[in-house]
């Protein structure tokens, strides 16, 4: 069988591989990724890029032109790592602890940075190549920054891509999907405010943790009984925060949400909902809630003609045995979605493997998979080639 990762591509995989276990045993996390963007900068400036810094605060902007052409193509990787204690006991695991590279990020920097010097090195392409590292993916919303920092005022670009890892899919298969394909993502947090009082006389007091219970079973019929049933939805109660003593009935408590969907509309309407059921059910008891909605992620989005290029060019060169059928949504949540509302373009994955003993990402015992490094190196290669071409 022929060997589908790029010969310069292979040629450099051990070193990339090295590369990407140093980024994974020194993880840092959302806008601290000093020590990560100095690397990606060294790296960058080695193999004849323009490097830019400072976007987003440490993110890193590199680009390279080639002929004549005017087509410019935006690349990104997400370089922050998570507030998690790694468990993998791998000889290149964290060196700190409480942070690590669950989500695999060391591996997007690595594979982006590795298509980086081939793409340098052989300059197939017409046009111009802006590789844009990101910091702060998770949670903090470091693409939405760089907007504000002007990325594509500064960089301005036809269209943009990224990929992420997914456990669960069989390793270096690529799955694309037109349209909605990551959820929003809102984080809800509602305050209960009741009147404490001693736990053996519960009638004297206005207990806002039976208001808790009570809410945590209404909320769920947001999705049943508000949401159209084709539709997604998700209201997750996380954290239920209230008192100290099992004698006290607390003067207050809190609640936090994860509210997820894939339409705006659906959005729109868990709020509107979300925010009516727990005032009307605290009401109810004679609590008093105040609700902090909070928004977060938006929808991700594909552009259509960009996700069939980016399709296309996995078919061609690996055929369907290298897609993953029947792509459907997911419901995390991504900051590209920020990118994609201001430029077209195509959030794809790379299946990171679906054998026994593996993990889903986020998992103190996760780790990027490796095999996973060249073959998404080389898609990248082809993508830019075909785009610039």
């Amino acid at each position: 069988m022929t060997d589908p990762v790029l010969p310069g591509i292979r040629a450099i995989e051990q070193e990339m591989i090295v590369l990407r276990r140093q980024i994974h045993a020194h993880p840092e996390l959302g806008f601290e990724e000093f020590a990560t963007s100095d690397l990606v900068t060294e790296c960058l400036t080695a193999w004849g890029y323009e490097v830019h810094r400072g976007l987003g605060g440490t993110g890193v902007v590199a680009t390279l032109r080639h002929g004549t052409g005017g087509k410019r193509l935006g690349l990104r990787a997400d370089m922050d790592a998570l507030p998690i204690v790694e468990a993998t006991g791998l000889p290149y695991a964290s060196r700190h602890h409480g942070k690590m590279h669950a989500c695999g990020h060391d591996g997007h920097t690595a594979t982006l940075l590795a298509a980086a010097r081939y793409l340098a090195d052989t300059r197939c392409f017409n046009g111009t190549l802006n590789l844009i590292f990101q910091p702060a993916e998770e949670g903090l919303a470091g693409a939405k920054k760089m907007l504000e920092d002007g990325l594509f005022q500064r960089f301005p670009c036809d269209a943009v891509f990224a990929m992420h890892n997914m456990p669960g899919f069989p390793t270096g298969r690529f799955g694309f999907l037109p349209g909605a394909f990551m959820a929003s993502s809102d984080t809800v947090v509602i305050r209960i405010f009741g009147n404490g009082g001693h736990g053996a006389m519960p009638h004297k007091a206005v207990d806002p943790v039976v208001v808790c219970a009570a809410l945590t079973m209404a909320l769920q019929s947001v999705v049943a009984r508000n949401v159209p049933p084709l539709e997604m939805a998700i209201v997750t109660v996380g954290a239920i925060l209230a008192g100290q003593a099992p004698n006290v009935i607390p003067d207050s408590a809190e609640m936090r949400l994860s509210v997820r969907s894939l339409h705006p509309e659906v959005r729109d309407l868990l709020q509107q909902r979300i925010t009516t059921l727990a005032q009307a059910q605290a009401e109810s008891f004679g609590a008093r809630a105040e609700v902090d909605y909070r928004r977060g992620y938006p929808v991700l989005v594909n552009s259509p003609e960009e996700t069939a290029l980016a399709r296309d060019v996995a078919h061609d060169w690996l055929g369907e045995a290298g897609l993953i059928e029947h792509m459907v949504p997911l419901t995390g949540s991504e900051d590209f979605a920020f990118l994609l509302q201001q430029c077209p373009g195509c959030y794809l994955i790379i299946g990171n493997g679906d054998g026994e003993g593996g993990c889903m990402v986020h998992n103190p015992g996760y780790d990027f998979n490796d095999a996973c490094l060249p073959l998404g190196a080389s898609y990248w290669v082809k993508l830019a080639e075909r785009f610039l071409s």
